[in-house]
């Protein structure tokens, strides 16, 4: 496998709050990567800035080899990272369709489009059936499958989830986590943001600790269950 998102010392600020301090790490293709730690750590802001919306103050991200510290959001996806925001964030007074639709708006392949929207439709069914639904009458589970439907619209290379399982139901939960080992298996890599640490790591194959804004473990996520300063700090046992 190779390096497909390199990040290194990355540093971001909001004006003169430090959310980000040090965070470094490697996605490899056809990878589960996860990002564990309390909640205020800066896991959402590293994802935020990989994708465009923020700009570091130092470190650099590095996708396919490139930089893309300084790339604009819109060519960062055309690049092929996407992004499902914490929270969902879909368009509730627009259709099913018309969210997937909005996540392919940088693509011209028109049969392409439609085939990934059948792939949507495959992967949740539920979706298919309400197609012309407005979004704002879904659960929450049926938001997040939304969420990460559209995403997966763009056609990415790297898939970015940030905390996919928020305010989900345990069966909810294994569904998205059953979806996301799918997506893997069909070539997606996917970097994952996520508070149940246990569920995240399982599913991993590396994990990164998030502290305080810099990364203060890392390693495969089964070690890392293993790890008692894990266990303690973020599995509630130890």
């Amino acid at each position: 496998m190779s390096a497909l998102l390199e990040v290194s010392e990355l540093s971001v600020a909001y004006g003169a709050i430090e959310a980000v301090r040090s965070v470094s790490f490697v996605v490899e293709e056809g990878q589960i990567v996860c990002l564990i730690g309390a909640n205020g750590a800066g896991k959402t802001t590293t994802l935020r800035t990989i994708s465009g919306l923020l700009r570091p103050r130092a470190g650099d991200i590095r996708f396919d080899g490139e930089s893309i510290a300084k790339a604009p959001a819109h060519l960062i996806l055309g690049r092929g990272i996407a992004h499902s925001p914490e929270g969902r964030r879909v368009f509730a007074r627009m259709t099913v369709e018309e969210n997937l639709l909005l996540g392919a708006y940088t693509r011209r392949d028109e049969s392409g489009v439609q085939q990934d929207m059948n792939r949507v439709f495959e992967l949740f069914p539920v979706l298919g059936e309400r197609r012309q639904q407005k979004a704002g009458l879904f659960s929450g589970g049926e938001q997040q499958m939304l969420a990460i439907g559209r995403a997966m619209m763009s056609r990415p290379r790297l898939l970015m989830l940030d905390e996919p399982s928020m305010g989900l139901s345990p069966i909810m939960t294994q569904r998205i986590f059953d979806t996301i080992r799918e997506l893997q298996q069909g070539g997606t890599t996917i970097l994952l943001v996520e508070q149940n640490a246990l569920a995240a790591l399982a599913l991993s194959d590396r994990g990164y600790v998030v502290d305080l804004g810099q990364t203060t473990l890392e390693g495969p996520g089964h070690d890392l269950l293993a790890d008692e300063r894990v266990r303690a700090a973020y599995l509630g046992q130890g």
